[in-house]
């Protein structure tokens, strides 16, 4: 059974996921309507992956006896000029992240929960892959520049990029 402390804190979770699926998903709205349709497909999937995350949370709370609560989603922005601006923003904001799972681990500690504990050790591994993700993107962007015929093939690259859901949430 979880405790208060944990279950509210997974909740609060829970949300910051989903506060995530909604600006990747801004994220795509935003580069669909400037044409780039791969990178419209690149935050696509990241939305997919982020509603999984809450998905993995919500699953974990229940089958620990506690109970979710949905909060409400605070806006998200809408407006990234390019595709640059929107990796170094999605950087920024997994740092974020990496730093709320993180202060979870801690709390999970603190309050000798070992299975939350162990449950979030995936997270971590996850954070530290969608960091080094987005530096790379930051990296390839920065490369091309202005350059019209890097960005096509950018965007082509891009496209390419299919969801898999992740293995943890076959495993409950």
């Amino acid at each position: 059974m979880l405790n208060n402390k944990i279950q509210d804190a997974l909740c609060a979770q829970i949300n910051a996921e989903f506060w995530s699926a909604y600006l990747y998903l801004s994220m795509a709205m935003n580069f669909e309507n400037k044409g780039l349709s791969g990178v419209a497909n690149w935050f696509s999937i990241q939305f997919k992956e982020e509603q999984a995350h809450a998905q993995i949370f919500m699953d974990y709370v229940n089958q620990r006896g506690g109970k979710v609560t949905l909060l409400p989603i605070d806006a998200v922005p809408s407006e990234w000029s390019t595709p640059l601006e929107a990796f170094k923003a999605t950087l920024e904001h997994e740092k974020k992240v990496t730093s709320l799972i993180n202060d979870l681990f801690t709390l999970a500690e603190e309050e000798k929960d070992h299975a939350t504990r162990d449950r979030l050790l995936w997270f971590i591994k996850e954070q530290v892959e969608e960091e080094d993700t987005a530096r790379q993107l930051i990296d390839k962007f920065t490369l091309v520049g202005d350059n019209g015929m890097g960005l096509y093939m950018l965007d082509q690259e891009l496209a390419s990029r299919t969801y898999t859901a992740p293995s943890i949430l076959s495993e409950d």
